[in-house]
């Protein structure tokens, strides 16, 4: 026979239990809250997200040449096609392959010859066009950053873009370690 006065406190320890274990968790941080795509490239969409532009880089290669990498998206639910009139790094234009309108669900992705050609390729299925870019070296320095503008049929984008030093192909280049 349970005694009366232990039967009166179990909906207290029951409600306790509750706001214990509730309050657990409030006003705690996530991991993720604050981190950021895994994408070496500054990301800018328009303000009603129609298109997007990620993974925006200014790359250099081993004999200074530069390009700018980039994946523009048509992100339109109205299901219209859009174009990429022009960019600019720094107020010099690149130089774009022309390319076709990017339809609704499509990518265009830039980058220079080399890194096209180091590039997976997609067999045709999945709408993405790649175009190749070039611009002159202004003097860019590895590790900063530049301001990209991008100009599509229906406004511009601006970014500030990284500048990315040449990346070495893995296992190929050894170093000595007792100098």
């Amino acid at each position: 026979m349970e005694d009366t006065h232990v039967k009166s406190l179990k909906p207290v320890f029951a409600l306790a239990t509750a706001l214990l274990m509730a309050g657990c968790s409030a006003g705690q941080i996530t991991q993720t809250s604050d981190q950021v795509a895994a994408v070496d490239g500054a990301n800018v969409e328009t303000e009603n997200g129609e298109l997007a532009v990620q993974d925006v880089t200014v790359v250099l290669d081993e004999t200074g040449s530069a390009a700018l990498k980039f994946s523009a998206l048509n992100q339109d639910t109205s299901m219209t096609s859009h174009s990429l009139r022009s960019v600019s790094v720094d107020g010099t234009p690149v130089s774009i392959e022309s390319s076709k309108e990017i339809g609704y669900n499509c990518v265009l992705v830039g980058d220079s010859a080399a890194g096209l050609d180091r590039m997976p390729q997609d067999d045709g299925k999945n709408c993405i066009e790649y175009i190749r870019t070039a611009l002159p070296n202004d003097s860019f320095a590895y590790g900063g950053t530049v301001p990209v503008t991008f100009t599509f049929d229906t406004g511009t984008l601006e970014v500030n873009a990284p500048v990315s030093a040449p990346l070495l192909p893995s296992g190929q280049v050894h170093r000595d370690l007792n100098k």
